[in-house]
């Protein structure tokens, strides 16, 4: 069945990158502050699990070179271990408890936000908009709340194909995953270009970002396995 052609050309993927990653920033600050209290809570269990562990350390260590016992044995010993298994059950917790609650926050802030405004009169979220997108049917028509919704939950596929679904804006026709499972489509304004040089540095920044993040997070597990085998050395 062919689909009524529509004035405006379809938006590609770094324009649709920069609008996600906007909304996002707007959204990341609610999140946590919502989730504060929670994620500080686990952060401290957290704490509380590793320090716990460190301790165990040296025991452990002094098992594995006094050699009573093969390697096997040895690890069947650890994980029998009451106070190392109750830290490592502790651990987990809090660690899912981390990446869970922000996660949680994040879909049910990001589904009023995104079906709220792509079913308004706005037809785009506000990261949408700054970069001229607007979200329309398979017939260039205006989404209602039910469209809408429909698009953010079809969203989850794209997701979880490991943004191959979202991948897929960069080829012909340039429609996500969810594009096609919701008949729904993204539009970029012909008045003005594609991509502003300010979402390029946007996309920039955010590279940097990155790259900082993981750098920091690498820096401090470093630090931190380092605190635990002096501590358990004695030194």
């Amino acid at each position: 069945m062919a689909h009524a052609p529509t004035e405006h050309p379809l938006a590609g993927l770094m324009p649709r990158t920069v609008a996600w990653t906007l909304d996002a920033a707007c959204l990341l600050p609610l999140v946590a502050l919502l989730g504060s209290a929670r994620m500080g809570t686990a952060l401290d269990q957290a704490r509380t699990a590793m320090d716990a562990l460190a301790a165990a350390l040296p025991r452990l260590l002094e098992q594995a070179i006094a050699g009573t016992a093969d390697p096997m044995t040895l690890a069947r010993l650890w994980l029998a271990d009451p106070a190392l298994a109750a830290a490592s059950a502790a651990l987990h917790a809090a660690v899912w408890s981390l990446l869970l609650t922000p996660l949680l926050l994040y879909v049910l802030l990001a589904c009023v936000w995104t079906v709220g405004f792509e079913a308004s009169a706005w037809q785009a979220t506000p990261g949408k908009r700054a970069l001229g997108l607007t979200v329309v049917d398979r017939d260039g028509r205006r989404l209602r709340s039910g469209g809408a919704l429909l698009r953010f939950l079809a969203a989850g596929l794209s997701w979880l194909t490991l943004n191959i679904g979202h991948a897929l804006v960069a080829f012909k026709p340039h429609l996500a995953l969810h594009d096609h499972a919701s008949g729904t489509r993204v539009l970029a304004a012909r008045d003005r270009p594609a991509m502003p040089a300010w979402g390029r540095a946007w996309l920039a920044l955010l590279g940097l970002a990155f790259v900082a993040v993981l750098a920091w997070g690498f820096l401090a597990l470093q630090a931190a396995m380092q605190a635990a085998m002096q501590q358990a050395l004695g030194s």
